[in-house]
């Protein structure tokens, strides 16, 4: 039977998203309990491929590895001949030959999809310039945690139609809400991303008339890895669009506000928001690594009964 890939929200079913969820539940709360004594994947290897750097990806993914008994492998260009000209394809070939699943953080989605096809083992987006799935999956899951089923209501993204904002677009397709998109004219997101979620996202430009009744509101820096000389043009853009306490005040009064992190304090978001009650990002970064187990163990087993 053909590899699953994990590349964007849409390549598993919305029952299968709903499983995830509720698995990543089951397991962190297993884990609390019990510690880390769940080991399915003795002497099974994940090889992680790094083009951008991150903290949470390769901390969450390697614990993961830790605690399921297996082994994680990190693999920087300057570590692999994909550093060197190496064909993605040949890449791909000759490690699902020596590994059970691989793990890419990277700039090009092209790139990764041209991975994902020629390899014979799950291949999971852990970010790339278009999207960030995994990040969704621990968004929901706090999100979930926190207020129970997320179907029907509303979460609001200010800032810039970025990758995260695309995951975002996904996910109210998949989980059936409603996502308010807040952003300056010229940093919308990808049309047919949009259109295909039909009435599930709209476009509004005015921050304070977006979070209006919203259940959940979140953001991202304004400048993303590989936009840093963007960065002062960026903040004159988004000037107005910055996320603060009172904001907040005007959604709901159980909102919850998420960021993917890290933070630029100070510039979208205000110097004291993540002290906020309301700013649940640690248990969101937390929850990466229960999300992101409990999709290695789906890709790699399937469906597991609690």
């Amino acid at each position: 039977m053909a590899s699953r890939h994990f590349l964007t929200l849409l390549d598993l079913s919305q029952d299968e998203l709903h499983y995830l969820i509720q698995r990543a539940i089951t397991i962190k709360n297993e884990l609390k309990a019990q510690g880390p004594v769940y080991a399915p994947f003795r002497n099974r290897t994940l090889a992680m491929i790094f083009e951008k750097s991150s903290t949470r990806t390769r901390v969450s993914f390697e614990t993961a590895m830790a605690h399921f008994g297996g082994h994680a492998l990190f693999l920087s260009p300057r570590d692999t001949q994909l550093g060197r000209g190496e064909p993605i394809g040949d890449t791909a070939r000759v490690l699902a030959e020596m590994v059970d699943i691989v793990m890419i953080r990277t700039f090009s989605h092209a790139g990764l999809e041209e991975y994902a096809a020629a390899s014979e083992v799950p291949v999971i987006n852990a970010l790339s310039d278009d999207y960030h799935p995994c990040q969704l999956l621990a968004d929901v899951m706090t999100w979930t945690e926190l207020r129970g089923s997320v179907k029907g209501k509303t979460a609001v993204w200010i800032g810039d139609g970025n990758n995260m904002c695309h995951s975002w677009i996904n996910a109210a397709r998949q989980f059936d809400f409603r996502l308010r998109i807040c952003c300056p004219e010229g940093y919308e997101p990808r049309q047919e991303i949009l259109a295909a979620a039909g009435d599930r996202a709209t476009i509004l430009r005015d921050p304070i008339d977006a979070v209006v009744d919203a259940d959940l509101v979140t953001t991202d820096v304004w400048a993303s890895m590989g936009q840093e000389e963007e960065q002062a043009r960026r903040a004159a853009d988004f000037a107005g669009f910055q996320v603060t306490e009172a904001l907040l005040d005007r959604a709901k009064r159980d909102v919850l506000f998420l960021h993917c992190l890290p933070a630029h304090r100070g510039e979208e978001i205000s110097a004291t928001l993540l002290d906020d009650p309301r700013a649940v990002v640690w248990q969101e970064a937390g929850n990466r690594l229960h999300a992101q187990k409990a999709l290695i163990e789906f890709l790699l087993l399937g469906r597991v009964e609690s």
